[in-house]
């Protein structure tokens, strides 16, 4: 199979990378900015829009910041509509909407090809290492085509339902996510304005019932103070907003991830949208007037 990979930003580029190193061919589009020049060579060519890659390619995933440009890449003059065939697989690994996504599926269904949206968890460390955890919507004959791809990139892969059910998995998940942070930041400033050391709360609260992913990794950072993005702020912001926009319309109220996401927009305030999202510590110690680093 020939592939087609666009959006080669933080987590796509190393998710590319990887599908090269498996032995595909990959086919790049410089519609939004030149492909880098380390994909490019005997597994990697540089095509001038979407819809040549669409023409290229069998399957085409794409891998960008948000539904509008999932849409731009998708229906534009240029775009992947219009190098699409008959069977051919767009398979959409960006956050985004999952009421647009099963717009976009119905519309590239209609000229014969198939969809998968398949957004992923894992950030920039699980994209290099390939260990990201994928959650896919769509046929299940589908789903199997696609999903020796999918086990280059992840290693935790399922399809959870039809079209726009792995976007909905994915707000959950940045729920959780965004949650998670705020409880180890309030606890790491707790026990720091207590008096304690928070990389030894830290370490010792790793061995209990406390213990997350978020603790290990997010933890570190807060304590290090190393906010360099793996995943930005104005992401998590973008993904809390398809939680709260989907609340509304289902009628329910999420109190916490209301929270959570006044919390970014305060560290935005601060100058920090491109912070990572562990840094959303960085709000809290601003309405306390104290750093967990001293």
């Amino acid at each position: 199979m020939n592939i087609g990979f666009i959006g080669t930003g933080i987590m796509g580029k190393p998710m590319a990378k990887n599908l090269q190193n498996a032995g595909y061919t990959v086919y790049f589009s410089e519609h939004f900015e030149p492909v880098p020049a380390d994909l490019l060579g005997e597994k990697g060519f540089a095509c001038p829009n979407p819809a040549a890659v669409a023409e290229a390619a069998d399957i085409i995933i794409t891998m960008v910041p948000d539904t509008p440009h999932v849409a731009d890449v998708l229906f534009s003059e240029q775009g992947i509509l219009k190098g699409l065939t008959a069977d051919k697989v767009v398979v959409d690994m960006s956050s985004i909407s999952p009421i647009e996504t099963k717009v976009f599926a119905e519309k590239v269904e209609a000229v014969g090809a198939w969809y998968v949206d398949a957004p992923v968890s894992g950030g920039e460390v699980g994209a290099v290492a390939g260990t990201l955890s994928i959650m896919a919507g769509g046929r299940d004959e589908i789903f199997e085509r696609v999903k020796p791809l999918f086990e280059v990139m992840g290693q935790n892969i399922t399809l959870v339902g039809g079209n726009g059910d792995g976007q909905t998995c994915k707000v959950a998940n940045q729920i959780i996510v965004a949650l998670n942070i705020e409880a180890v930041g309030e606890a790491l400033l707790f026990a720091s304005k207590a008096g304690a050391d928070p990389a030894k709360i830290r370490q010792a609260l790793m061995g209990g019932f406390a213990s997350s992913k978020i603790l290990e990794v997010h933890g570190e950072r807060m304590v290090k103070g190393t906010f360099d993005p793996g995943f930005r702020i104005s992401l998590h912001q973008k993904d809390l907003n398809l939680a709260l926009t989907g609340a509304r319309e289902l009628q329910l109220n999420l109190p916490n991830t209301a929270t959570a996401q006044e919390l970014f927009n305060t560290c935005a305030a601060l100058d920090g949208s491109n912070w990572d999202h562990s840094a959303m510590v960085k709000a809290l110690e601003h309405m306390s007037n104290h750093s967990i680093r001293g």
